[in-house]
C-alpha cells in the first residue's frame, strides 16, 4: 500500500470520527440542515491540508474541526452582512397552484402580506430576519439583542400567530362566499 493511500485512509477515518459531532455542533448554531451540511463540507475542505501535514494531534481532531467550522460559519455571516440577503416571499415559499392562475397567485401573496402586516412589530421582525432574509438564529439574536433560545421561542410563536391569522382570513373568506 502506498503512503498516499494510507494518508487517504487516515483522513477518511478522521472524517468518520468527527463528522457527526461536528455536524450537530454547527446545526445547533444555524438551525438549518442544508446550511449546516455546507459549512461542515467547507470546514473539511479547509482542514484537509493541515490534516495531511500532520499539524493536528489526534486527540485534538474534533476540537480542531469545530474551530475550523466555526471560522467558516463566521466567514459566511460576514459575507451575508457585507452582501446582504434579499429573498422574496415567493422564493421562501413558492405558491403552488394547479391552475397557475396569476390572479389566484397574487391573491394568495396578498393574503400572506396582509397577515404579516397584522402581526406585531416583534413577530414581523422575527419572521423577516429568520424566514424572509435567512438569518441564522445566532445572527437574529445579535440583531435583536436577545438570546438564541428567546429567538427560537419567538420564531415559533410568530409563525403560529401568522398561521392563525391566515386561517382566520381563510375562514372569513369561506363564510362570505357561502352566504
Amino acid at each position: 500500500m502506498s503512503p498516499l493511500s494510507n494518508l487517504e485512509q487516515s483522513i477518511d477515518e478522521i472524517c468518520d470520527l468527527t463528522w457527526k459531532p461536528l455536524y450537530h455542533y454547527i446545526y445547533y448554531k444555524v438551525q438549518n440542515r442544508e446550511e449546516a451540511e455546507d459549512i461542515v463540507q467547507e470546514a473539511y475542505m479547509r482542514a484537509i491540508p493541515y490534516l495531511k501535514k500532520g499539524k493536528v494531534h489526534p486527540d485534538k481532531y474534533i476540537q480542531f474541526m469545530k474551530t475550523v467550522a466555526l471560522n467558516v460559519l463566521r466567514d459566511s455571516w460576514r459575507k451575508m452582512k457585507r452582501d446582504g440577503v434579499t429573498v422574496s416571499i415567493d422564493a421562501v415559499a413558492p405558491i403552488q397552484e394547479e391552475s397557475g392562475n396569476p390572479e389566484e397567485i397574487n391573491t394568495s401573496r396578498m393574503f400572506v402580506e396582509y397577515a404579516l402586516r397584522k402581526l406585531s412589530e416583534d413577530d414581523r421582525r422575527i419572521i423577516e430576519l429568520r424566514i424572509l432574509q435567512g438569518y441564522s438564529v445566532a445572527d437574529t439574536a445579535k440583531v435583536l439583542q436577545k438570546t438564541e433560545g428567546a429567538v427560537r421561542v419567538a420564531q415559533h410563536r410568530a409563525l403560529k400567530r401568522l398561521a392563525e391569522k391566515l386561517n382566520s382570513m381563510n375562514k372569513g373568506m369561506e363564510e362570505s362566499i357561502h352566504e
